[in-house]
């Protein structure tokens, strides 16, 4: 027995084929009991059997192993339980027949509010509270609801059979094929599933509306939501039926399912859930209301369906071996529903804002405390944490990079030749790689492992001398010291106009050209470019369209080119985005000063790309943060700078949507008049307020789209203190009435800006309030600087609190990075150490390392940016200056 305990994989003497899972759920006491009769293939000799099991009672003398080749039937002499290791380990008296037997195991367990396994989620049905159940097995929690061989390779087929209310909805993988009445309860049996893996199975009881839809093949497709909120699924629908289109043709093999379900569900705790033909989501992620969602939402749900249907090819129909390829379910469904979106909507420009996925990912992937994308995973508590920026944002960035290499239509093939191989299947990383290897010629292999198996990623110097161009590479860290990592970096570059863009690939740690040879262009003594018919030359920008995941850094005179090049808006919007972005990372590292990094931001005052914008929004609150920390007497005028930058493209958007704009305006507007309000402009605020107070009075009013609620709502908590509180307890009757996910969402995004330490305390307490459902919680922890002191001391005091409420899941994480990154101290970096030393598990460590890491950071950015001599002239002549 001791042999199986701490073990990372499960014993491989015996193979599970088939699953025949009878199920009874009691709504009302939150109870499941079940059975599970499992083909089971012994394949070596062995006493045991171990499975995965957690938290359920196995009924005493239920379990037994039939065999078929003898009709001999075995019961176990031992039945442990082994909640460390979550294995049930069977042991019987006789070594097992090799061969196909049937084990048969009965089981109990509990509804739990915990969002995995099969839990229950609350909601309203004629103002009486309901519960409906819920599965949620990925990574590894099927095993919480019956038990199985809970590892991804383990595939089998599975046939369900429901003993549910009569009137309720049972919904699973595939279709109905028969339901029994019996009373105030019926049996609803399903189709046999294909051969798939534990974690997508599902199973969902409830009371639904649903809106219904067919693909052009006749494939079903229903959006399952609360009773009432049908038309809300109607967006989702359109988006599903394109999208399962859209996909088989760029497969190139149809989607394996007779039915797709999508299904809102009011407690969720991950976006979405791509169980094979039953997609589960947050409503936030699913419901589109055409009066009260705003573009974001509209963008969200489309992002967020494609991301799952995706999935059913690319995870469920080819599935990774082991946790350790995760990023080939996440990776691929991340840059693959951009392709998608981008077909459907190619108004949105999506792969420009694809650039924010790759922002994430070289942000987390700076730290040392990151990860590589494949990762060694030895416990099952360790999987939740490598959901993060690498596998979903690393993994898709890498994949653009290496399409925009082999080209789209060799990609597409490769893809294509790769799923046919290995569906109904497992495979791992090497497997892609070989597919595109074939497909074209290149050693992608080679290519890829040093971007997929070292953690990391290159800043690559280029600058000027003697007529050639010198490259280096080096490990970029956001702490500013240097890795030894080196890659194969897929160099692209281009000179003064976009028709003279080259590559190459830098293979070694350093590299040199000869412009005029490589460039055709030479540089004047002025520092000007000049070709050979003498026309101007002037900028050289690096990683042309931000299709690399790779920083640069260009010597002084290269950067002040591109700025040049920025104001005059020579560049594409992907490479303003990159220049900016690569120049706020180098600053946070200490590579180049915060006073350049500012000049630079002025480049972008007539800027009007929303992407580009956008990020310039993110950046100035960050600088706003570290400013007040490192230098606090020119917060002022940091304030006043951002207020005039930002001051050109929201006077040309206005408060009031144009007829027909564009869904980009629509968020620009948005984010623009938040960053104002932010920022305290005076104007803004006031304006702000006057249409709150009408939306408060009229909720159908005009006068407050949903794209400008959030600018209301910050512009609101601004002004509110513990004595002037009437606005705040406005917006909490407004978050109390609404039924609608993303406006309760809104508000809890705003609470936080409050200056008022009194008042954030108060908001701190109401997160954790039944009135605010605990996947919910993680929204309103986007605290102000004001506020950061109190955050913390509210974290420490309510930390067994919180870890009973979210510690079995990945959201716990949230509270640790929210709360503690912000800070910029050694001093609060040791006092967060001392305080987790005790309270750590394996669950919460990387974040933990991280969110401490993140701290050191910004207090060495502090030091940096202390001993900056130019800064304080720099930032008053630009917070004055006239244009």
């Amino acid at each position: 027995m001791e042999q199986f305990k701490g073990q990372p994989r499960l014993p491989k003497f015996a193979v599970p084929k088939r699953y025949d899972i009878n199920l009874k759920t009691d709504l009302v006491t939150c109870k499941f009991a079940g059975t599970v009769n499992i083909d089971v293939d012994i394949v070596a000799d062995t006493k045991y059997i171990v499975l995965n099991a957690a938290d359920l009672c196995i009924r005493s003398g239920s379990v037994q192993l039939k065999c078929q080749s003898s009709s001999k039937v075995l019961e176990p002499s031992e039945v442990e339980l082994v909640q460390q290791d979550e294995i049930l380990v069977l042991g019987f008296d006789e070594v097992l027949p090799i061969g196909v037997g049937v084990l048969t195991i009965g089981f109990e367990g509990t509804l739990s509010d915990s969002m995995k396994g099969l839990y229950r989620s609350a909601f309203d049905h004629n103002g009486e509270k309901k519960n409906m159940a819920v599965t949620q097995f990925e990574p590894a929690d099927a095993r919480r609801c019956f038990p199985c061989w809970d590892e991804p390779a383990a595939k089998a087929t599975f046939k369900i059979t429901l003993d549910v209310p009569s009137e309720l909805v049972a919904l699973s993988n595939m279709p109905v094929i028969e339901e029994q009445l019996n009373g105030d309860r019926k049996v609803v049996s399903f189709q046999e599933t294909p051969i798939m893996s534990t974690y997508l199975v599902a199973v969902v009881v409830g009371l639904f509306d649903y809106v219904e839809d067919h693909t052009s093949d006749g494939t079903k497709v229903r959006v399952y939501c609360q009773v009432g909120k049908g038309n809300q699924g109607t967006f989702a629908l359109k988006v599903a039926v394109k999208t399962l289109e859209l996909y088989k043709e760029y497969f190139a093999v149809p989607y394996s399912l007779p039915k797709l379900d999508m299904v809102a569900i009011p407690d969720f705790a991950a976006g979405a859930m791509e169980n094979y033909g039953l997609v589960t989501y947050r409503e936030t992620a699913l419901l589109y209301d055409y009066q009260h969602s705003a573009a974001a939402n509209k963008q969200r749900v489309a992002i967020v369906v494609a991301h799952e249907l995706a999935h059913q090819w690319f995870g469920n129909l080819v599935t990774m071996e082991w946790w350790t390829h995760l990023w080939l379910n996440e990776g691929f469904a991340t840059w693959v529903s951009y392709l998608a979106v981008d077909r459907l909507f190619p108004e949105w420009k999506i792969w420009i804002q694809f650039l924010d996925q790759t922002t994430e990912g070289l942000r987390l992937d700076g730290l040392a405390e990151s990860h590589p994308i494949e990762v060694e995973i030895n416990h099952a508590g360790e999987i939740e944490e490598i959901f993060d920026a690498i596998s979903y944002k690393k993994g898709a960035s890498v994949i653009r990079m290496l399409q925009s290499y082999l080209g789209p239509d060799c990609f597409q093939r490769a893809l294509a030749t790769y799923i046919k191989r290995h569906a109904c299947s497992n495979a791992k990383t090497e497997d892609l790689w070989a597919v595109l290897e074939e497909e074209s010629g290149e050693p992608v292999n080679q290519l890829m492992s040093s971007w997929t198996k070292q953690q990391g990623y290159p800043v690559v110097t280029v600058k000027v001398k003697d007529q050639q161009l010198e490259f280096a590479q080096s490990q970029f860290s956001s702490s500013g010291s240097h890795g030894d990592g080196q890659w194969i970096v897929p160099i692209t570059l281009c000179c003064g106009s976009y028709d003279a863009c080259h590559n190459f690939l830098l293979k070694e740690k350093s590299a040199t050209l000869d412009i005029k040879e490589f460039l055709g262009c030479s540089i004047a003594k002025q520092g000007l470019m000049e070709t050979r018919g003498n026309v101007e030359c002037s900028w050289i920008k690096l990683n042309v369209d931000q299709t690399g995941f790779y920083r640069v850094k260009y010597d002084e005179h290269l950067a002040s080119r591109l700025r040049c090049a920025i104001e005059r808006t020579y560049l594409s919007a992907t490479d303003r985005f990159g220049i900016l972005d690569d120049c706020y990372a180098l600053c946070m590292a200490r590579h180049q000063s915060l006073t350049t990094l500012i000049t630079l931001m002025g480049a972008y005052r007539e800027e009007f790309d929303y992407t580009v914008l956008s990020n310039l929004i993110n950046i100035s609150y960050k600088v706003t943060r570290i400013t007040a920390d490192a230098t606090p007497e020119l917060l002022d005028y940091i304030k006043q700078f951002f207020v005039s930058l930002f001051q050109y493209a929201a006077e040309k958007l206005g408060w009031e949507p144009k007829k027909e704009e564009s869904h980009l305006d629509a968020m620009l507007r948005g984010e623009l008049l938040t960053a104002l309000a932010e920022f305290g402009h005076d104007l803004t605020q006031k304006e702000a307020i006057v249409r709150f107070h009408a939306y408060v009075n009229d909720r159908n009013t005009p006068l407050l789209p949903p794209d400008i609620r959030k600018a209301a709502y910050v512009a609101v908590m601004q002004t509110v203190t513990s004595s002037n509180r009437s606005d705040y307890e406005s917006l909490l009757r407004v978050y109390r009435e609404t039924d609608l996910s993303q406006e309760k969402g809104r508000i809890l995004s705003s609470l936080g800006s409050c200056p008022d330490p009194e008042i954030i305390l108060e908001v701190l307490n109401f997160l954790l309030s039944p009135e605010v459902r605990s996947q919910d919680a993680i929204f309103g922890l986007a605290i102000c600087k004001e506020g950061r002191e109190v955050a913390w001391k509210w974290l420490k005091e309510n930390w067994e609190h919180i870890s009973k409420t979210w510690g079995s899941g990945f959201l716990i994480t949230r509270f640790i990075s929210a709360i503690v990154s912000p800070f910029s101290s050694e001093e609060k970096a040791k006092e967060v150490e001392e305080f987790f030393a005790t309270r750590s598990k394996p669950s919460i460590a990387r974040t933990l390392k991280q969110s401490i890491e993140r701290v050191l950071i910004n207090a060495k950015w502090v030091q940096s940016i202390r001993k900056e001599g130019e800064l304080e002239e720099v930032v008053k002549e630009l917070a004055y200056r006239k244009y």
